[in-house]
């Protein structure tokens, strides 16, 4: 028997180091890790000991004799990768873990953002050697987008805070929630009070559409509506009219599914998750039937993963819909996709697919409608959303990475409620320098850099607000990876800038100008709070989904 990695894969690569022979594809540093959207095990070398099972942060790993049913498919994803490429196994022992010299003192990071990026980087700090790190998150809560931004049916995503909760147990590391750096504390008094900075801030705005009709009512975010859903406390007076038969999706990646899903799926499975109870009682009220989701280019460019795509046939009650004139390629596509060029999970997707376009639609079921190479034109509407008027393109140039053009070719979708989900967007950080085209503090090696290219003293940069908006949980590890060893580098060096004041200082300071910091002690006892109201429902936990309720039940931790 083997063990088999299934569509929760974060691409940690946690599993990876401690499988004794070497049979989990691809490896950090191989070709295909960068843009592989999950790990696989080759069935062949296997030898069942269930190592990679106890690694991996998110339950995505079964023995093969344990898959349940609606994942069985994974069996032959998996060993379907090896079929393409051949694993040549490589012995030799993987790079030791990077560990400062006892004799240069303390070193002392502070970090401005708890999501994965951040506690990544956290993480391999404490191992480093004599390391003090401080925690900065502007919620009352940490996890960032592990906590708002992993859709509710995905519940095991979310237990890679459970690793990261288990790292952070020591007094190395302490937390400064519902602390907002630039407000409370300036940057430059932060800079002050480490060697070293870190901004893992991610990327909360959202990219627009720029089309007419874009700000109606009733025309809104992603970021907002998976933040709402979600419980982020800042976005739970947010309404949305769910009072068609139609939403509209703007924007193909793993987002938009996420949203789809939560639209369609049945309430009854959502009230079995974390989901914030005001959105549950909305969704219950929902009058939606149909999720339209648009893309502006085609089947082979699709933006989603093929394990998150492929899911959706197994939600209950809902039809897929794909129109099979959309699986018909010409030359250069059909090269291309059967070519060595082509990612093997393309052809996961285009299986997925070419299922969905063979069904038949049931009686009753709600239904996701795919609909490729189209872009909207306008958001029509006198005071609100009445429809969404769109343009199909036609695509010109590489088929990896096409043009798309539009067309003459116009039509319209009635819908109350238009999603755009066509990707984030970083934001300027405290007079640092900033790339407005990328949306990202510009970088080399981890480093802040200034238009010249030079090191800004101590100033660093993880996670999306260094590379851009892409990947998933686990890409953030390699990305802090880097940034962590730059910094030891500049520590070791002599290089980074002497803090002016000590950690009982900072500590005075913050408690100052926030009376209300919740600390790691007080988080627990949010988390506990969560966990228990959540045992008592039978689901993971109830979030608590204002500053108010969250700031009480600290204070009473």
């Amino acid at each position: 028997m083997a063990y088999v990695i299934t569509q929760r894969c974060c691409n940690d690569a946690s599993c990876v180091a401690e499988c004794p022979v070497d049979c989990i594809r691809p490896r950090p540093g191989d070709p295909q890790f960068a843009s592989a959207e999950m790990l696989y095990i080759d069935p062949d070398t296997c030898i069942d000991c269930g190592a990679c099972y106890e690694a991996c942060p998110v339950d995505a790993i079964y023995a093969e004799e344990d898959l349940p049913a609606h994942l069985d498919g994974f069996r032959d994803v998996n060993a379907g990768f090896f079929a393409r490429h051949p694993l040549e196994p490589d012995m030799s022992a993987p790079p030791p873990v990077r560990r400062l010299a006892k004799n240069l003192g303390t070193l002392r990071v502070a970090i401005v953002g708890t999501g994965p990026a951040a506690c990544y980087a956290a993480e391999q700090l404490l191992v480093a050697g004599t390391v003090e790190v401080e925690m900065f998150d502007r919620l009352p809560t940490p996890w960032g987008l592990a906590r708002y931004g992993v859709a509710p049916d995905h519940a095991q995503t979310r237990g890679v805070t459970d690793m990261f909760a288990s790292a952070f147990k020591r007094d190395a590391l302490q937390m400064y929630l519902n602390t907002e750096i630039g407000t409370h504390i300036g940057h430059a008094e932060l800079r002050e009070s480490a060697h070293a900075v870190i901004y893992a801030v991610g990327a909360p705005a959202d990219r627009r559409l720029d089309i007419p009709g874009e700000d109606l009512a009733g025309s809104v975010s992603a970021t907002e509506f998976v933040a709402w859903y979600n419980g982020n406390p800042g976005y739970t007076d947010r309404v949305f009219d769910l009072s068609a038969d139609r939403a509209v999706i703007v924007g193909n990646g793993n987002v938009a599914l996420d949203i789809a899903r939560v639209l369609t799926m049945d309430p009854d499975e959502l009230a079995r998750t974390d989901i914030a109870d005001h959105a549950l009682a909305a969704l219950r009220e929902s009058a939606i039937r149909e999720v339209v989701i648009l893309g502006r280019r085609g089947v082979l460019q699709a933006a989603y993963t093929a394990p998150e795509f492929r899911a959706l046939g197994q939600l209950d009650g809902v039809d897929i819909v794909v129109d099979p004139g959309d699986l018909v390629f010409d030359e250069a596509a059909q090269a291309y996709r059967a070519g060595t060029e082509a990612p093997y999970e393309l052809g996961l997707k285009l299986a997925a697919a070419e299922e969905f376009a063979g069904r038949s639609p049931r009686d009753g079921n709600k239904r996701i409608v795919f609909r490729y190479c189209v872009s909207p034109t306008e958001v029509v509407g006198a005071d609100r959303v009445r429809a969404l008027r769109y343009v199909r393109n036609v695509l010109t140039g590489p088929v990896a990475a096409p043009t798309a053009r539009p067309t003459e070719d116009t039509s319209e979708l009635d819908t109350s409620l238009v999603v755009r989900a066509v990707g984030y967007r970083g934001e300027p950080v405290g007079g640092l320098p900033f790339d407005h085209r990328r949306g990202v503090l510009p970088t080399a090696g981890g480093r802040v850099v200034d238009p010249a290219g030079v090191p800004v003293p101590g100033v660093y940069a993880a996670g999306w607000i260094k590379r851009g908006p892409r990947g998933v949980i686990g890409s953030n590890r390699g990305d802090a990876e880097e940034t962590v060893a730059a910094i030891l580098d500049d520590f070791t060096a002599g290089v980074l800038p002497t803090p002016v004041r000590d950690r009982a200082a900072l500590t005075d300071l913050v408690r100052a100008r926030q009376p209300d910091v919740v600390d790691r002690t007080a988080w627990q006892a949010v988390d506990r709070a969560e966990r228990a109201a959540g045992a008592a429902a039978g689901r993971p936990r109830v979030k608590l989904a204002t500053v108010a309720e969250l700031l009480a039940t600290a204070r009473r931790g």
